[in-house]
């Protein structure tokens, strides 16, 4: 309590016997009449700077406000140089719409989109009621109830050409909840008709140390250690992503398990010696 964390409160000690009583110097003393410390302040602006990433957003303009009365009140500048670095790819085509979807899913407003595919020649429009966004690999998606296909679906938002609200009735999710919805992929992509599946990864002993401290999946577990690296066990839905995965960490990374997913990785590496 006497601590500049726990206000710096002075006390005053008095002993009766074998019992030590604490009480305030200042009997009118309280706590919720003392400011806030340097080290609160720091603590606030640096959350600040992190919630910072979402300017541009409505809902948080306040931010600024704040910030400007910190440095003013506190002689604290938050908009130093910055001293930590986000992944994320601010030339995204697209990233103009994220704000717009983000208030989108919190006010449940369905939306009117038109949006063209990779693989798609023409772009297509459709009502489209927002549930969830996504980040992975620094881009941005959008899954919700699609009324095109009545189905969910999963959108970039890199490929979405126009957006805008519309006063149709907005289907709310009752069905899914994206903690578990996520939890056997990697990345965004999904095939529901392909099965969890045991993977076991051998990884090279130059590259257990990077594996070890940062997992490829939660399901990760280490099997043996021997003289050729660790063997790792996996419980994933095998897509695009794992592939992509996998072929980063090159020839450091073999797939022991399943036999099909060996036989493709070592299919692809054959087809793409060929460009070399």
């Amino acid at each position: 309590m006497e601590s500049e964390e726990g206000w710096s409160i002075p006390l005053e000690k008095r002993k009766e016997g074998r019992r030590v009583y604490y009480r305030y110097a200042n009997p009118s003393f309280s706590i919720r009449g003392q400011g806030v410390n340097q080290a609160e302040v720091e603590q606030i602006s640096e959350t600040l700077a992190i919630l910072s990433r979402f300017k541009g957003l409505q809902d948080f303009a306040w931010l600024d406000e704040i910030r400007v009365r910190l440095e003013d009140t506190f002689n604290t500048d938050t908009a130093t140089t910055p001293a930590v670095s986000f992944e994320e790819n601010p030339y995204l085509k697209g990233i103009n719409y994220l704000a717009e979807l983000f208030q989108s899913v919190s006010r449940q407003q369905p939306l009117s989109i038109t949006y063209q595919g990779f693989n798609q020649k023409e772009p297509e429009s459709f009502i489209f009621h927002p549930w969830y966004l996504k980040q992975y690999n620094s881009r941005w998606f959008v899954l919700g109830h699609n009324t095109r296909y009545d189905s969910l679906s999963t959108l970039a938002i890199d490929r979405i050409q126009e957006l805008s609200p519309t006063p149709s009735q907005y289907i709310p999710n009752t069905i899914y909840d994206f903690d578990e919805y996520f939890e056997d992929v990697i990345g965004i992509t999904i095939d529901f008709e392909k099965p969890v599946e045991t993977i076991l990864l051998q990884v090279a002993p130059s590259l257990w140390p990077y594996i070890a401290s940062k997992p490829i999946h939660g399901s990760q577990k280490k099997k043996e250690t021997t003289d050729s690296g660790t063997t790792i066990e996996l419980q994933l839905r095998i897509n695009y992503e794992l592939i992509s995965l996998l072929f980063s960490f090159m020839e450091r990374v073999e797939v022991l398990e399943p036999q099909h997913l060996r036989e493709e990785i070592t299919q692809r590496l054959a087809a793409a010696s060929l460009h070399y």
